[in-house]
């Protein structure tokens, strides 16, 4: 389900607190102790920097300590927290201080945009309420962001943390070291350890950072320190005076299921994809919401598979879609090269969505029987396609038993405290009487904080594992009240019992936090599909914004992470991809040239590391406006097909089979010039990714020796310089 997003006009990073201490000297040979290496700092002279040297009540070197202020002028405010670009629009509680909320952070020069989180709501419009801004801006949603304007010199810093998969991770089980500066200060790298020096690379850069890169071929314990070649001269970069070396034990705390980069996904929203038995299709009325909602006087309404769309298709038109369709169309899905199925909810439900789950241990009845269920898991797996289920914690429908037992007893209920309940009696649909997913009545709030819920909800997210599952898809994560506690028992529980599951989260902004290894393995990733490659397909940036969008973004993800990566551009949540890209709406015929944009985006998706995962439909050109009542759910039309899309996605299935590098960790950014971006994929550059979203051709520079176009032909060999083609993709590899 689809979040509201604050807007952000910098794509933020973990930041690291870093002291840095610049001081000239003759450093004295320092040993390592305590491990079974042995690690000497050299004797010349060398500026030094230290990333960890705490120093009470200072800011790191090239930061600015900046206060910002709330009064609330005699108001009843209970809470306020700070928001903004610099923090990735999270959480930053302010202090009360004799009723004027304060917050100091440390920043970098520069521009900034913030808002206060005051008694758990955004303010609307900061010009009211801190008149300290250096001015007012657009947030994109009727309000306005406050600016911060941040004076002072541009410093060298250095961010570093071994604790953050960001920087240190294992990845294609290589140890991959990196560390983030600003652009253009560096001339070389090199991490030092008691094996010798290893030489980095600029892997990732954008307008106001870098990042250089190393990888080691062994996992194990290593002590080390950078070493850098900068404008100024040699530096050392090191942790602190008292212990110099960096460390890393060499236990892999955040392991990389290995099988998720290797694949192709393939979302099905199972009331819409196939019916293979009709007799079951009744059932989905039987247990529709509008049954149980009292303040409604709609109904469902069954409809053929070529029926049209009324205004109930969002949730209560059923076509009646099943797990033997699905079953009917493995072979299909596997001449596409899928190797992994999401599947929308399954589970006993109010709508055609499945949102709202009555019952998390039963099948919804109009999809099968649990034969039909395990079937298709036996079928999917002797084609090498793993299945994941979508997992709803945050809020029930008002039709689970639990629920409508407290509608029924109210505080008699033992199942009272399992909601949020503001008054009682109340009428089943009332989104006033008790909390709901924003605000909306069919979906009551569940009490996550509560043992039992939590209980009942885990122990169903591992009942369906044990049936078959090889992963599941969390709905709305951030809505919990105890997110961050609940998925981290939730990991724990599912990774001992099933180390090799796929757990993704439905968080669609670029949040690193929730992929540290106590949470996640990936979100959905539409802050790569349509926060950067639709708007690049579209034709909305040119190359070079482009190429520095992707950097931030690989930057802000350790490799293991990248190499999971669940990215898709289009889903059940939003307009389809083809429509999204001019290609007009349901029953139209899409105009050549956003099948040429479809292309491209598909390519960059597929080439990208991690797993690129398609929505039902999407690969045989379908087109579907979200705005028009979801019609990007409509059924599949299985005798209508735009073959050219869908041989198209058939060869991009052959192309990362084909090529090893494509389905690596690594991701190296190479250039770009006008709409043209180029980046290398493969842990030894092997393999170069070149696109072009102007409606002209454009002539680059090629990096030295020969290259292979291997896509889409395999028969051109270019040196020196390349002309690509106006909206179209090359894929080379050297040789």
């Amino acid at each position: 389900m689809i979040h509201r997003m604050k807007r952000w006009t910098s794509v933020g990073i973990v930041l690291v607190f870093i002291i840095g201490i610049i001081a000239s000297g003759c450093l004295q040979q320092i040993k390592s102790q305590g491990t079974e290496q042995t690690l000497t700092l050299p004797e010349d002279n060398y500026k030094t920097l230290y990333l960890n040297e705490k120093v009470k009540g200072t800011c790191p070197t090239g930061k600015v300590p900046v206060t910002f202020t709330y009064n609330p002028q005699g108001k009843n405010v209970t809470s306020v927290s700070l928001r903004g670009s610099f923090n990735n629009w999270k959480e930053l509680p302010m202090e009360n201080e004799n009723g004027v909320w304060k917050k100091t952070v440390c920043l970098e020069p520069g521009q900034y945009e913030y808002k206060f989180f005051i008694n758990g709501e955004w303010v609307k419009d900061m010009s009211t309420v801190d008149p300290t801004a250096d001015s007012y801006i657009d947030d994109g949603f009727g309000g306005k962001n406050a600016v911060k304007i941040v004076e002072g010199e541009l410093e060298l810093t250095i961010e570093h943390d071994p604790e953050n998969p960001a920087y240190l991770s294992i990845a294609d089980n290589r140890t991959v070291i990196r560390f983030k500066t600003r652009p253009n200060q560096i001339k070389s790298a090199f991490l030092v350890s008691s094996e010798g020096e290893h030489e980095m690379e600029r892997q990732l850069w954008w307008g106001s950072g870098e990042v250089w890169r190393v990888e080691l071929q062994e996992v194990t314990p290593i002590k080390y320190y950078f070493k850098l070649e900068t404008n100024d001269g040699e530096l050392l970069i090191l942790n602190t005076s008292k212990n110099p070396f960096f460390y890393f034990d060499g236990v892999d705390r955040f392991p990389q299921v290995q099988w998720v980069s290797k694949g192709i996904g393939y979302q099905i929203f199972p009331d819409r994809f196939n019916n293979g038995d009709s007799s079951n299709d009744p059932l989905a009325l039987q247990t529709d919401e509008l049954w149980f909602n009292e303040v409604t006087d709609k109904k469902p309404v069954l409809s053929n598979w070529s029926d049209p769309i009324t205004g109930l298709h969002c949730c209560h038109q059923y076509y009646g879609g099943d797990i033997k369709g699905i079953i009917e169309k493995l072979d299909y899905l596997q001449e596409l090269g899928v190797t992994l199925i999401y599947l929308n909810p399954i589970f006993l439900a109010g709508s055609a969505h499945g949102y709202d789950t009555y019952d998390y241990y039963r099948l919804d009845p109009q999809f099968g029987t649990e034969e039909d269920l395990k079937t298709l898991l036996e079928e999917a797996h002797k084609r090498g396609i793993r299945v994941i289920f979508d997992f709803v914690p945050n809020h029930s429908g008002i039709g689970h038993w639990a629920f409508l037992d407290v509608a029924s007893r109210g505080k008699e209920s033992p199942y009272w405290n399992w909601y949020f309940i503001k008054r009682w009696p109340f009428n089943l649909g009332d989104g006033n009487a008790y909390l709901g997913w924003w605000g909306i009545g069919s979906l009551p709030k569940l009490n996550t904080v509560n043992p039992e819920v939590k209980e009942y909800l885990i122990g169903a997210a591992l009942y369906w594992l044990d049936f078959g599952f090889d992963g599941l898809r969390i709905d709305a994560p951030t809505e919990l009240i105890n997110s961050k506690e609940f998925f981290s028992e939730l990991r724990k529980a599912v990774k001992e019992k099933y180390p090799d599951a796929y757990i993704v989260g439905e968080i669609w902004q670029l949040s690193p936090e929730w992929v540290q290894g106590d949470a996640f393995d990936s979100l959905m990733n539409y802050a790569l599909g349509r926060d950067i490659l639709l708007a690049y397909a579209k034709g909305q940036w040119n190359g070079e914004r482009t190429l520095e969008l992707l950097g931030r973004y690989y930057a802000s993800y350790g490799e293991n992470v990248v190499a999971m990566g669940f990215n898709l551009v289009s889903s059940h949540d939003t307009s389809r991809v083809l429509t999204d890209l001019g290609g007009g709406n349901l029953g139209d015929t899409p105009k050549p040239e956003a099948i040429q944009r479809l292309k491209l985006l598909s390519t960059l998706l597929y080439t990208l590391p991690g797993m690129p995962v398609t929505f039902q439909g999407d690969e045989r050109g379908l087109l579907g406006n979200k705005e028009h009542f979801d019609s990007q759910r409509y059924p599949i039309q299985w005798d209508t097909v735009n073959e050219e899309v869908l041989n198209h996605y058939k060869s991009l299935a052959d192309l990362r089979k084909s090529v090893p590098a494509l389905t690596s960790s690594k991701i190296k950014l190479y250039t770009a010039k006008e709409g043209v971006i180029a980046f290398f994929r493969g842990h030894e550059d092997e393999v170069l990714v070149i696109a072009n979203n102007a409606l002209k051709s454009t002539t680059i520079s090629l990096p030295s020796g020969k290259w292979k176009e291997i896509f889409p032909s395999g028969d051109k060999i270019y040196e020196k310089e390349l002309t690509v083609p106006a909206l179209g993709v090359l894929a080379l590899v050297r040789g």
